[in-house]
């Protein structure tokens, strides 16, 4: 199995997406960043806060992605009843649905 950033950030990126598992990421992320104990430990000045700093980065990116997402789902679940009862109410209105696609690269 060859290591790369990528395959870690997609792991990490899995784990905190899976509601079963999000709080205890969240909670060994913020853990990590305070521990002493670091892959590259801290008392080395600059390269030592590398490492916090990248997965304090990644889970502030994921968890504001999260919130977004939740925030567009329950902005879109009122959206789609206030358009449902407008057209309900006029006939000549023509009624539109919004089609969520997940792209994939396909190399």
């Amino acid at each position: 199995m060859k290591f790369s950033i990528q395959s870690l950030y997609n792991w990490y990126r899995d784990l905190i997406r899976n509601s079963k598992y999000r709080w205890w990421v969240i909670l060994g992320t913020l853990l990590y960043f305070v521990s002493p104990f670091d892959i590259i430990p801290d008392f080395f000045p600059i390269v030592g806060e590398i490492d916090d700093v990248f997965l304090l980065t990644l889970l502030v990116t994921e968890v504001s992605g999260l919130v977004i997402e939740g925030f567009k789902a329950r902005r879109g679940t009122v959206d789609a009843n206030v358009d449902t009862q407008a057209t309900d109410t006029t006939q000549d209105s023509t009624s539109s649905a919004t089609v969520d696609v997940d792209a994939v690269s396909v190399k």
